[in-house]
């Protein structure tokens, strides 16, 4: 078997994984990468993980700084409304 061909069977292996069994892909990767076996491991899924957490991070971000602007500006501008579960829940 030459070492093309053997390499293109052992990357669709991986992907064949990744699709599957993405905990045991996850699990496996990580392994890896604690033994430094920076050869074996999925590096193209790997990155694309890292840069969909990423993205979905930043979402979480941007949806709580929304929320939390709202109720400070609620907080500023509607005073009236203000009850004591309001308070406990704006004053940290």
């Amino acid at each position: 078997m030459t070492q093309q061909k053997e390499t293109w069977e052992k990357l669709m292996d991986v992907t064949i994984e990744y699709e599957k069994d993405f905990y045991f892909w996850l699990m496996k990767n990580a392994s890896l990468l604690r033994e430094k076996k920076f050869s074996e491991i999925d590096a193209e899924h790997i990155a694309e993980e890292l840069e969909a957490m990423g993205r979905s991070e930043k979402r979480e971000l941007v949806s709580r700084l929304t929320v939390l602007l709202a109720h400070l500006l609620k907080w500023r501008f509607q005073a009236v409304k203000r009850s004591r579960s309001w308070k406990n829940l704006v004053v940290f």
